[in-house]
């Protein structure tokens, strides 16, 4: 965000408990209190928040706003109910506000009952953290999105200026009827809750209610649109500037959540033009988007045109219009692919992160936009209940094509070194530990020589839960105290290395656990010297030497990030901090992230490859921010240093790991360092 959020609102997101790991747990506060108004589900089975919501708005004198995520509260019961309030008296008691002002909102697993206690525990310090800057309320809200979504508009009303700062989530389950999502618009105009409510619903209709991505509608979709009047301009529905502005931030968030859509690979952009009313060229678009043979054409790089004028005219049957064929043209990022109902022959290229499609029926002059993505194996992998490989469904051809492809690469990595940061669902799930220690057990057998950098932050939190101690995340935080270390200590080396050199040879490899401790392996400094109790460090250097030796006798060296400082004190290091320096010290020629994300987007899509240069521009505008900000210093300061070239991968899907090395494609993101 550029600095000129909305005036009078302040934003928080921590790590609560709710989820194993990451932010789960947001507030947005307005002060003085806002008028609101929002747009809810209209699927009959939904979450309790969204009655709450209902009875509450449009109002005056909001306080705040509450988003858990990780957890639905949704087909939870009375139980349920009463965690809805109980969350927010426990929010309005902090803010000094009545429960009635304080909005609340849930997203995640449906039907697990949510833990209040846990959640509730959390309250002083979400209030503590509320500052100015919407990132990690942004970054508290997402489930399985892949990247934040939040825009902002600065609007000149007559000599006055509005701001409005809007966050959004939304990446499965998402499909018109309502909004399909959580957003939450903010503004410092002065507006009241009735004319936000008119503004809001024309703004959803062409914007929120045209995204689909699945088909499936969710529990607890709302929109809400907060105005707190600190700017002192009035406005209202025939305030074209203020209007066109959330219609604006509306459309982008509805992009955003178009092209995070689960396991897609390209946005969809469609539109229909010379419809003989508004409604049915919104129906018309709506429809074609959401055919899954057309998803599943755009995902093979074909453009679809067929499967795409056959939902049209299906849907246009369903509504009682009769089409014109001679008047249907087809555009496809520009190219005419189909004139008069009839393909001409020419065919436009869909290798980009995003294809517009444009659909002219000549039946009148009204037109409209939808917004949907491709269909993917990712989305079957991500929502699938089964475990089966996904390879497994691929054809002969298929297959033979990925050995030929893997075989060109396994010649050239014989002999190279890879460390592999190890961390995520991929340390917690246990099909996925044993699926990365068979990817371990393959990689060696096939002549790479992989060093493994885990963390453990998990483990740690929940130890540290189950002693009635503080679950803050030690390896990701400044609060490393000397009486926890121990309890590091014990988790890291005891616990999550044991776990993981065991199951690599228990697959036939050979591995050996080390603590950074071992031989002086980490020389650790105090990250924070003015603070004589903290265990928190930074790499001062690393005993390549010891490494290579391992891997000369064909172990997988497998480190916990853990050092000594020269007085033989104990630190607890970022173990992205101390994969980098490893790979530095072992001259590696790649370095690989196993994470909880298809691969570093650059605010709306995948980068499948990405420069240095890229990144650091990323991180200079603000986009690529938090767990993975910090991440991606860490790989710079590894490529700059000589690594050759690094991957982050998603460690959810069983594999991948290889996937990434040995194909063409690759499933992640990869930084090669310039030559």
């Amino acid at each position: 965000m550029s600095g000129n959020q909305a005036k009078g609102f302040r934003f928080a997101g921590i790590h609560a408990g709710i989820k194993v790991q990451r932010k789960d747990l947001a507030l947005i506060q307005s002060t003085p209190p806002a008028n609101a108004a929002a747009i809810f589900t209209s699927n009959p089975v939904h979450a309790s928040c969204i009655d709450r919501g209902q009875k509450l708005l449009p109002a005056s004198g909001i306080h705040a706003v509450v988003i858990a995520s990780g957890n639905a509260n949704a087909m939870t019961g009375p139980a349920g109910i009463e965690a809805d309030e109980r969350l927010a008296r426990e929010v309005a008691s902090r803010l000094d506000c009545t429960p009635e002002s304080v909005i609340t909102s849930f997203t995640g697993s449906i039907g697990v009952p949510f833990p209040i206690d846990v959640a509730s525990s959390q309250i002083s310090a979400l209030a503590a953290a509320l500052q100015d800057d919407p990132g990690d309320a942004a970054e508290a809200i997402l489930t399985t999105d892949k990247a934040i979504k939040s825009t902002e508009r600065t609007v000149t009303i007559g000599d006055k200026t509005v701001h409005l700062t809007a966050i959004a989530k939304g990446s499965g389950m998402i499909h018109p009827n309502m909004a399909t999502m959580l957003g939450y618009i903010c503004t410092d105009a002065d507006c009241s809750p009735d004319e936000l409510r008119s503004i809001l619903q024309s703004a959803n209709a062409s914007t929120f209610s045209q995204v689909s991505v699945d088909r499936d509608t969710s529990t607890n979709d709302m929109v809400v649109l907060l105005a707190n009047g600190a700017s002192g301009v009035q406005v209202d529905s025939q305030t074209t500037a203020f209007v066109d502005a959330v219609h604006s931030i509306c459309e982008e968030l509805a992009k955003m959540i178009a092209a995070d859509g689960e396991g897609a690979t390209r946005l969809v952009s469609l539109q229909v033009c010379g419809a003989p009313d508004l409604d049915t060229a919104r129906a018309l678009s709506r429809s074609t988007i959401t055919s899954s043979l057309f998803k599943c054409s755009v995902f093979g790089d074909m453009s679809g045109a067929g499967r795409c004028v056959a939902a049209v005219g299906a849907e246009a049957a369903r509504l009682g219009i009769a089409l014109d064929l001679t008047k249907l043209n087809l555009y496809v990022n520009d190219v005419l692919e189909v004139e008069g109902g009839v393909p001409t022959g020419r065919s436009a290229t869909l290798k980009g992160p995003e294809v517009t499609y444009t659909v002219q029926l000549g039946l009148g002059e009204y037109d409209a936009w939808a917004w949907g993505c491709d269909m993917s194996y990712g989305y079957v992998s991500i929502n699938a209940v089964s475990k089966s490989e996904p390879l497994e469904t691929h054809s002969p051809g298929l297959k033979r094509r990925l050995l030929v492809e893997a075989l060109s690469y396994i010649q050239k990595f014989v002999g190279r070194i890879a460390v592999i940061r190890y961390g995520g669902a991929s340390m917690i799930r246990e099909d996925l530990k044993d699926a990365f220690a068979e990817d371990l057990v393959l990689l060696q057998a096939a002549g790479l020589r992989p060093v493994v950098v885990h963390g453990g932050e998990n483990d740690i939190s929940e130890t540290l839960r189950r002693m009635g101690k503080a679950t803050h995340q030690l390896a990701e935080s400044d609060k490393s105290e000397t009486e926890d270390i121990k309890v590091l200590e014990m988790v890291m080396t005891g616990s999550v290395n044991t776990d993981l050199v065991t199951r690599i040879q228990r697959l036939g490899g050979q591995a050996i656990g080390l603590s950074g401790k071992d031989g002086n392996l980490i020389q650790a400094r105090p990250l924070n010297s003015s603070n004589p109790d903290a265990r928190q460090g930074d790499v001062e250097s690393v005993r390549g030497e010891m490494i290579g030796m391992l891997l000369e006798q064909n172990y997988i060296p497998v480190i916990s990030p853990i050092g000594l400082d020269e007085k033989g004190d104990t630190y607890n290091i970022s173990a992205d901090k101390v994969s980098s320096a490893v790979a530095v010290a072992i001259e590696a020629f790649k370095l690989l992230h196993m994470t909880d994300v298809t691969g570093i987007f650059d605010g709306a899509n995948i980068l499948h490859q990405a420069t240095p240069d890229q990144l650091k521009d990323l991180l200079s505008k603000g986009i690529i921010i938090g767990g993975m900000g910090r991440k991606v210093r860490t790989i710079l300061d590894a490529l700059e240093s000589g690594v050759v070239s690094a991957h982050v991968i998603d460690g959810r899907v069983h594999h991948n790991l290889l996937a990434e090395l040995f194909t063409d494609k690759g499933v992640g993101t990869w930084i090669k360092a310039p030559q």
